[in-house]
């Protein structure tokens, strides 16, 4: 039987995307984190239409995705991977634990692009959600767009009630961006193979582990420094 075109099209489509969101599999965990340093410099070296400083120092957790591949041909998809250390009772970034974002969407797009995502997470509901190992953003905690400036406090009444805020910068500037949809997953292959296996998110966010590789206590330790400015 022969294939209608929108059929050969959708196959297009499909040998576009899978390859260009296979690749952002490949960056190992350490280059991952080295990357979610490089991003979080630049967010302190923006300008003031950046992520207000009282958003990133007030922020029960901060998830950190570098390089998030977005591609598309009718069908499209994007995928990342990256950090989150959330805030401890103390007032201290934990160490960090590994995550992947995926999510999609049907409609005219076509090409692909790459973009860091930086997700500021306001309320404690948020936390516990990533601790149980997966949510999705809208339908598990409310997101919105986040404010840029100096401050937090133009934000529109509907930001304002959003559990999260979420950023993206495919170049220049930083800027509020809706990811609704977009699913947050622990990359437990990637913890296991920083902080060894069987290592749960919890045990590294309350301290637990012991040996954390460089890159990852420098993502600890820039936390610390730019949201106590």
């Amino acid at each position: 039987m022969l294939k209608t075109p929108l059929h050969r099209l959708l196959l297009i489509g499909m040998a576009l995307l899978l390859p260009a969101m296979a690749a952002q599999a490949e960056d190992p965990p350490l280059v991952r984190a080295t990357n979610a340093v490089r991003v979080l410099s630049d967010i302190m070296q923006a300008p003031d239409k950046a992520i207000p400083q009282d958003l990133l120092r007030d922020a029960k957790a901060i998830a950190v995705i570098p390089d998030m591949i977005k591609a598309g041909f009718i069908f499209g998809g994007r995928r990342g991977e990256g950090l989150i250390s959330i805030k401890s009772p103390d007032g201290t970034w934990s160490n960090p634990s590994f995550i992947t974002m995926t999510g999609g969407s049907v409609g005219f797009q076509a090409g692909v692009s790459s973009t860091d995502v930086i997700l500021v997470f306001r309320t404690q509901r948020g936390v516990d959600s990533i601790v149980s190992g997966k949510f999705t953003l809208g339908a598990d905690a409310s997101a919105a767009a986040g404010p840029v400036g100096r401050t937090a406090t133009a934000a529109t009444d509907g930001q304002l009630k959003a559990e999260i805020y979420s950023y993206s910068r495919t170049r220049g500037l930083f800027a509020g961006v809706a990811l609704d949809g977009s699913a947050l997953r622990i990359d437990y292959d990637a913890n296991a193979a920083v902080y060894g296996a069987g290592i749960t998110p919890r045990r590294i966010f309350e301290g637990g582990v012991s040996h954390v590789p460089a890159p990852v206590v420098d993502f600890r330790d820039r936390l610390e420094e730019y949201t106590a400015r």
